[in-house]
Parts: C-alpha cells; structure tokens; sequence
C-alpha cells in the first residue's frame, strides 16, 4: 500500500469510526493532556492496533508529531515476527509517524502468555520513561472485555478484576494505559479496515489452542454469543462499566473510612459494623502496605479475613518470619522475634 492509500485508509476508517464512538472516559482525558505530550501507541501490526494507529493519526491531525508506535518482537514465530515488525515500519514510514521497536531477547518456545505480557509491558515502560510521556494508548475492543471477564472468572475474580480492561487505567508508578476501542467490536473493526483497502498482520498462534485467552476467544464465546440471543459483547461491556462504578464507590468509601495508618497498621475499629467488602479491601491493602514479604495462599487470606472481621487478640502467621498481630485494635506486622520475645 503506498503512503498516499495509507493516509486515505486512515480517513476512511475515521469516517466510519467517528470519533464520538471512540469511549467518552478516554476522549475526556485526551482532551486535557498537554499539547507536546507524546503519545505513544502500542502496534503489532494486527487489525486492532493498526485501526488504533491510523484513527489516532486522523482525528488529532495535531498530535500527529507527537505519535510514537511501540512495536515489541516476541521472538517467538521466527520469519513471522520479523515480517510483522517490517510491515509495522512501513506504516509508519507511510503516516509518516515516528515508530521504536523492541525485541525479547530472552525468549523461549513454549513461553506463557503471562511472561510475554511482562516482557512487552516492560518494554513499553521503558520506551514512555525515555520519551518522557506516560500515556500509552492500546487497542483491547469490546470482545476482549468479554474473554477478559471470563478468564477472571475462572480464578475468582472481584470487582476490580472483573472492571478489567479499563479504559483509562491509572497505574501505580504514575503511567495512563488508554483504551478507546472499548466501545467497537471485533467485526466491526475488521469491516472498516477491509472497505477501507487496508491490510494487517495475523499472529498465527492465535489459531491454536496453547493459550487460555485463544481457548475462550474460539470455543467459550462464540457459543456464549450464540446461547444469549442478544448483543451480548455490549452486555459484558455495561456490567464491565457497572464494576468499575462500583469499585470506585468501594474504594471511596474506604478512603474516607482511613483505616490504614502511616505506620502501616490496619485501625480494625474504623471498619466495625461495615461490609466484609470494606475489610476485604482494607485487608488488601494493608498488605500491600507492608515493607517485609508476605506468602499468603487465597486460603490463608480468607483465614486472616475472618480473624480481622473477629478482631480479637491474635497472632496468624505470614510465612517463615512474620507474623500478623491483632492487638488493641489494630492490626501489625510484626517479626517472629519480636512477637516471641
């Protein structure tokens, strides 16, 4: 495709995906961002980042200098991934938009979904510290939202959890990963694309069956869509919205309760009388709060759940050297020496 096709392919396709359709929590945070924030985009190259790439080039002609394409090579499909990376470029050259590439240089056959995940976010991660941004843009749509919700089902996910993939996601270490397809579906995206000219790249290990993700995508939802005799994808992707409300009316409520001290210890009398969702969550975070390692098992967690809920006097184990204390109230961390001392 010459550059001229690539830059009418991108009007095309911000023609039939206007930007009202792009998720109004995203388009409220682009909209404040400073005018020389970079933007970078994550790109493999498949139908989803590429409609991603080339309706962010359209709909903000002003940002255009400032877009950067992030494209990590697994290393995991030999000819495959390095085509998938040439094609990348191309784009890019042709939008004339600034692009890096990144590469696992540790990878491995047989590699989880999980490590991947962790190398390429690593990546990307250092990419936006070097370009002095924190906005990542990626291009999970309505169907993920459904696959995302049923593999967090089937390991007991909460509401926070189950509110994944969110549109504009806050991380800790002050990064914006942004969503925008989240409101446009698979097939949408592949009929814009295809009545545009454009082409993509398919990663063919998404046709097996290794990964739990493609075990959904080709066995669990098509028959799901099927069975509902609705416009299920937009149901997953209102009770998606519905969580994160709720999760942010829990995680307000607990702010204003204050049950986490600076010292680090949990003020059980603060949460007397609330829902087990408020210990929950304040138990959750007081773990997370403690400077020492703790091995808790979802089993040990309930465990520990109960005693706090309880608030009585004790003392559970956190693993070899630490110990959970309920004392007067609050909860502590304390070393093995210092409770048998």
């Amino acid at each position: 495709m010459k550059a001229s096709r690539w830059q009418q392919a991108a009007a095309h396709v911000g023609e039939r995906l206007p930007k009202a359709r792009l998720h109004p929590a995203v388009l409220s945070f682009a909209e404040h961002r400073p005018a020389n924030d970079a933007w970078a985009v994550a790109f493999s190259g498949g139908a989803d980042s590429l409609a991603l790439l080339l309706l962010l080039w359209t709909h903000w002609p002003e940002r255009r200098g400032n877009l950067v394409a992030l494209h990590f090579n697994h290393r995991l499909r030999g000819r495959e991934s390095r085509a998938d990376a040439a094609f990348c470029r191309r784009v890019c050259a042709s939008l004339d938009v600034r692009w890096r590439v990144g590469a696992w240089r540790a990878a491995k056959q047989g590699a989880s979904e999980a490590e991947a995940r962790v190398a390429r976010h690593g990546f990307f991660a250092r990419e936006l510290k070097r370009l002095r941004t924190r906005t990542l843009w990626l291009a999970h749509q309505q169907d993920d939202i459904a696959e995302s919700m049923f593999m967090r089902l089937a390991r007991g996910s909460g509401t926070g959890g189950l509110a994944a993939p969110r549109p504009v996601q806050s991380l800790t270490d002050g990064r914006t990963h942004l969503r925008p397809l989240l409101t446009v579906k698979k097939t949408e995206l592949i009929a814009v694309l295809r009545a545009a000219g454009a082409t993509w790249r398919e990663d063919s290990s998404n046709l097996g069956s290794d990964y739990f993700r493609n075990r959904v995508r080709r066995a669990v939802l098509p028959a799901w869509i099927k069975t509902a005799g609705r416009d299920a994808l937009a149901g997953a992707a209102l009770s998606r919205e519905r969580l994160e409300e709720d999760e942010a009316a829990l995680d307000t409520w607990l702010a204003d309760l204050k049950p986490l001290t600076p010292a680090g210890r949990l003020d059980l009398r603060r949460l007397a009388g609330r829902p087990v969702a408020l210990f929950r969550r304040a138990l959750h975070r007081w773990v997370l709060a403690q400077r020492v390692k703790i091995d808790l098992s979802r089993q040990g967690f309930d465990g520990l759940l109960a005693a706090v809920r309880r608030g009585r006097p004790t003392r559970f184990s956190l693993g070899p050297t630490t110990f959970a204390v309920i004392r007067q109230g609050r909860l502590r961390c304390e070393s093995r020496a210092k409770v048998t001392r």
